[in-house]
C-alpha cells in the first residue's frame, strides 16, 4: 500500500463551512505540512487544482527544496495548457526534483471555471481534448519529434529536448466516472483514481476499467481519494466527525449543494447522491461518512473510527485492487501525525527507495542549434 497526504492550498482549519478555527494557509504553513508528511514517511502529496486553489506547479516547486523524499502529484489541465509546454514543465520538474513528480490529469468539471479559462467545450469534448493532449504529451516527452493533427490539437515537430528522470515519463494518474472518462483511462493512463465511494460501487468501477483496459491489452493500477478521521476509540472518532461540521447550518448546506449541482462532473454527481444534502444519512457504508461532502466539492467522504477499524476498512479497499490511498484530514498538519501514528503500524506500507528508472537525466549534455542534445 502507498499512502499519500494532501496539501490544502484552498484553505484549512478545524471546522468545515465556517471561519471558526480557520488557518492562514501561507507558504510557511504548507511547508510545515510537507515537511511533516515527508518525515512521517508518506509516499507523496496531492496538490489540488482550480481557481479556488493556489497554483499547484508553483507551490510544488517551492516545496521540493524543503523536502527529501516526498513525491508531488501535480495536475496538467488539457484544453488550458499546451501539451508540449506541459511535457517540458513535467520533464524539468522531474529532473530538478530527482524524479519526485507524478502527473494528475484533470479535465475539469466546472463549466463556469472553464469559461473563465477561455474553454467553451462540452463534457465529452473535454475528454476528446484530453485524449489528444495525452497522445502528444506521452510521445514528445520521450524526446521524439511529434507532429499531430487532431480535432482539437495540432502541433508540428513538437519536442522535449531535456528528458524526465523517470522513464519513459512520470506516471499518469487520472480520475473520472463517466463513460468517456473510463474509456480514456483504459487507453491512456497508468493509475485510475476514484473518490471514496462504498466498496461495492468501487468494486464495480474497478472491474469496468480493468475490463476496458484488458480489451486494449493494457493493465492499470488503482487509487482512492479519502479523508480519514481516526482516533484511539470509535467514540472519539465519531465525536470528531460531528465536531467537524458543528458550525454548518442548513442554509450553508443548501447553498453548497446548489453550487455543486451546476457541475457536469459525473464523479461529483455520484458524491452528492451519496447523501443528498441530508444530515440524517451520512454514514453511507460501515464507517464511511459523507459529512465532508455537505460543504466541499470533490472528495466528500471520510473513514471514521479507531485505528483498527479504519485500517480494516482501508484493507477492504486494498482487497478490491486499490494500492494507492490519497488521504487527508482537518486540520491537515495535526491529522497527518494522527494518521501516521495510528494507522502506519497496522498497514503493509510500501517502502520508498532512491532508485530511479533511468540515469539518462543525470548525464551531462549540451544543446546544439537549439534543437539537438549531445550527451556525454
Amino acid at each position: 500500500m502507498k499512502l499519500f497526504w494532501f496539501i490544502p492550498t484552498q484553505g484549512d482549519g478545524r471546522y468545515l463551512g465556517t471561519t471558526h478555527g480557520i488557518r492562514q494557509t501561507d507558504h510557511r504553513y504548507l511547508k510545515q505540512i510537507a515537511q511533516a508528511v515527508d518525515q512521517l514517511g508518506f509516499e507523496g502529496v496531492l496538490l489540488p487544482t482550480g481557481n479556488s486553489c493556489e497554483d499547484a506547479w508553483v507551490v510544488a516547486s517551492t516545496l521540493v527544496p524543503v523536502t527529501e523524499r516526498l513525491k508531488f502529484l501535480v495536475a496538467v489541465r488539457p484544453a488550458v495548457m499546451s501539451p508540449t509546454l506541459a511535457a517540458r514543465m513535467a520533464a524539468t520538474f522531474d529532473r530538478f526534483s530527482d524524479g519526485r513528480l507524478l502527473i494528475n490529469v484533470v479535465t475539469g468539471g466546472d463549466p463556469s471555471e472553464a469559461k473563465g479559462d477561455g474553454i467553451f467545450l462540452s463534457h465529452d469534448e473535454r475528454y476528446e481534448v484530453t485524449d489528444e493532449f495525452l497522445t502528444v504529451w506521452r510521445k514528445c516527452i520521450t524526446g521524439e519529434p511529434t507532429t499531430f493533427r487532431g480535432k482539437h490539437i495540432h502541433v508540428e515537430d513538437a519536442r522535449v529536448i531535456y528528458p524526465p528522470l523517470q522513464q519513459p515519463h512520470p506516471p499518469l494518474y487520472f480520475g473520472g466516472s463517466s463513460e468517456a472518462a473510463i474509456d480514456l483511462a483504459a487507453r491512456q493512463v497508468d493509475l485510475y483514481l476514484t473518490w471514496g465511494e462504498p466498496p461495492a460501487l468501487v468494486r464495480e468501477k474497478i472491474q469496468t476499467v480493468r475490463e476496458k483496459a484488458a480489451e486494449l491489452g493494457r493493465s492499470l493500477q488503482f487509487g482512492i481519494r479519502l479523508h480519514v478521521i481516526v482516533r484511539e476509540t470509535n467514540v472519539q472518532a465519531w465525536e470528531a466527525a460531528n465536531d467537524l461540521i458543528k458550525f454548518v447550518d442548513e442554509d450553508t448546506i443548501a447553498r453548497s449543494q446548489k453550487a455543486l449541482a451546476k457541475l457536469d462532473s459525473e464523479g461529483q454527481r455520484r458524491m452528492v447522491a451519496l447523501h443528498g444534502g441530508d444530515r440524517s444519512r451520512l454514514e453511507i457504508s460501515p464507517n464511511l461518512w459523507a459529512g465532508v461532502g455537505l460543504v466541499r466539492g470533490g472528495a466528500g467522504t471520510a473513514l471514521v473510527g479507531d485505528a483498527e477499524t479504519v485500517a480494516k476498512r482501508l484493507l477492504e479497499y486494498s482487497d478490491l485492487g486499490i494500492d494507492t490511498f490519497i488521504l487527508s484530514g482537518y486540520p491537515h498538519l495535526e491529522e497527518s501525525y494522527r494518521a501516521a501514528e495510528l494507522l502506519f503500524p497496522l498497514l503493509p506500507i510500501a517502502k520508498q527507495t532512491d532508485e530511479l528508472s533511468s540515469e539518462e537525466g543525470r548525464r551531462a549534455a549540451a544543446v546544439v542549434g537549439n534543437e539537438f542534445r549531445v550527451v556525454k
